[in-house]
C-alpha cells in the first residue's frame, strides 16, 4: 500500500508506518511526531506526516454497536462509508451527511468534518457525532469541538458514536437540469433548497460565470418496484486530462448526465459517481493535481465566485472538476471547521504550469477580501498568513493539540 493523498503532488516520505488493528494496541509515542492516516483521500498535505510516523487506522474497522430503532451507530474510527452503508442501509437508515466518495473511513470524515449534498439541511458531519474515544500521549482531554474538524492533530481517534437518519429505501427521486451562468445557479438553488434534501451543481469550466452547467437535487424516497440498482455511468475520463480532452469531456457530460424529469435513482450513483471510475486521479499525470475549493459568505455576493470562474477560465488551465454549491445556516461544530454560510466552489488543475501558483494566490486574495476561507482537506499551498486570517480560531485549537501529534500541512501553516 502506498502512503500519499489523493491530489499525488506532495511526495509522501513517512519514517515508519504503523499499522493499527485494535485501539488498546498504540504503538510507543517516543521518538517523531505521529498522524492517524485512513485512506488518504486528503488532496493535499493533511494526511501526510513526512519525517515522521503515520498510524494505519484500516485494521480498527470493527462494528461495536448499531441500535436499528434509533439509529445510533458505533464503530472504530477505520471504517469506511462503504462498510457503513453495507450494513446500515438494508435495516432502513442512511449517513446523515456524506462527501462525494464512499472510500473514506469515519475517523477521516470527523477530523476533516466533512460536508455534502445536503448542508443546507443538515449542516457539516460533525454535528451528528454523539461521543467518541480519543487517545493521546498525554493522556489530558480535548473538547468534541477540537477534535471536530481538528485534522487528525488532537489525538487518534478510536471509536465513535454517530446518528444516522430513517430512510425508506435506498432510493432517491432526482433532477438534474441544465443551466446557463451563475444567476440561473442562484435561481435553481435558491428555490430547490427549500424542496429537496441533496442539492449541488457542476460547471464547465471554460466559459466562466457564463458557464453551462448542470444543477443535481434530490429527496429520499420510497422503494419503487420498478427501480432497480444501476452500475454508474462510467465516465470517459480520458488517459492523461488537457485542456482538449476536458473540454471533449464536459461536452460528453452535459449531454450525458441531464435528465430534467425526476427519476428514482439509487443512491450510489448519485452521491458518488466518480467512485466508479478507479484511480481517477492518475489521470492528471506524473506531477498530480491541486484542489481548490474556497466558500464566499451570503454577504459578499456571487461576484467574488464569478470573477474566480472568470479568471480560470481566462487561464486555459481548465478544471476537470467545477462543483458549486449553496451552504446553509447551520453552525460547524469544530473550532477549524470550514464551512460557513454563502456559496463554495471546487476546482482542480493539473500541476503543468508555473503560473498555477499565482493565479491561486490571487483566488485567496479574493476570498480574503470577500471574508471567506480555504478548504484545508484539499489544500496544498496556503501561506501560513493566508491560513491564520482564513481560521483565526487556530489560536484557540493549538492548546488541545496532542504534543506528539503533527502533520505536513500543520508544519506548514505555522511556518
Amino acid at each position: 500500500m502506498t502512503y500519499e493523498s489523493w491530489g499525488r503532488f506532495f511526495r509522501s516520505r513517512p519514517a515508519r508506518v504503523v499499522s493499527l488493528d485494535w485501539p488498546h494496541e498504540l504503538p510507543s509515542f517516543d521518538g517523531g511526531s505521529v498522524l492517524p492516516y485512513g485512506l488518504g483521500r486528503s488532496y493535499g498535505d493533511v494526511c501526510l506526516n513526512n519525517g515522521g510516523t503515520l498510524l494505519d487506522t484500516r485494521g480498527m474497522s470493527r462494528f461495536r454497536r448499531f441500535d436499528r430503532e434509533t439509529g445510533l451507530l458505533e464503530c472504530e474510527a477505520g471504517a469506511t462509508l462503504e462498510e457503513i452503508l453495507d450494513v446500515i442501509v438494508p435495516a432502513g437508515w442512511f449517513l446523515p451527511v456524506t462527501p462525494g466518495t464512499k472510500f473514506v473511513t469515519l475517523g477521516g470524515c470527523i477530523a476533516n468534518d466533512v460536508h455534502g449534498k445536503n448542508h443546507h439541511r443538515a449542516g457539516t458531519f460533525g454535528r451528528w457525532v454523539r461521543s467518541l474515544e480519543l487517545r493521546r500521549s498525554d493522556r489530558r482531554s480535548a473538547p468534541l469541538e477540537a477534535t471536530i474538524g481538528g485534522l487528525g492533530l488532537t489525538g487518534l481517534i478510536t471509536f465513535a458514536t454517530v446518528q444516522l437518519r430513517r430512510i425508506e429505501s435506498p432510493f432517491l427521486l432526482t433532477e438534474a437540469i441544465p443551466f446557463r451562468g451563475l444567476e440561473e445557479f442562484q435561481s435553481l438553488s435558491d428555490s430547490s433548497d427549500r424542496t429537496h434534501e441533496y442539492t449541488v451543481a457542476w460547471f464547465d469550466s471554460f466559459d466562466g460565470r457564463d458557464a453551462r452547467g448542470i444543477f443535481f437535487r434530490g429527496n429520499h424516497t420510497q422503494s419503487d418496484a420498478r427501480a432497480r440498482k444501476r452500475r454508474p455511468m462510467k465516465l470517459p475520463v480520458p488517459p492523461l486530462l488537457n485542456p482538449a480532452t476536458i473540454r471533449a469531456f464536459n461536452t460528453f457530460y452535459f449531454r450525458a448526465a441531464q435528465h430534467p424529469e425526476p427519476r428514482v435513482q439509487h443512491y450510489d450513483p448519485f452521491f458518488y459517481p466518480l467512485d466508479a471510475v478507479a484511480n481517477w486521479n492518475a489521470a492528471y499525470g506524473r506531477r498530480g493535481f491541486v484542489q481548490y475549493q474556497c466558500v464566499i459568505p451570503t454577504a459578499a455576493g456571487l461576484e467574488p465566485v464569478a470573477e474566480i470562474l472568470d479568471r480560470t477560465a481566462q487561464s486555459k488551465m481548465a478544471s476537470f472538476l467545477t462543483v458549486i454549491k449553496k451552504f446553509g445556516e447551520l453552525a460547524s461544530p469544530g473550532m477549524l471547521s470550514f464551512p460557513r454560510p454563502g456559496t463554495t466552489v471546487c476546482l482542480d488543475f493539473a500541476v503543468k504550469h508555473d503560473s498555477l501558483w499565482p493565479m491561486l494566490d490571487d483566488f485567496d486574495a479574493i476570498v480574503a477580501e470577500a471574508g471567506g476561507s480555504v478548504y484545508p482537506a484539499k489544500d496544498s499551498r496556503l501561506s501560513p498568513a493566508r491560513f491564520k486570517q482564513f481560521f483565526p480560531q487556530w489560536e484557540q485549537f493549538v492548546p488541545y493539540i496532542d504534543p506528539k501529534f503533527s502533520s505536513s500541512f500543520w508544519r506548514r501553516v505555522m511556518a
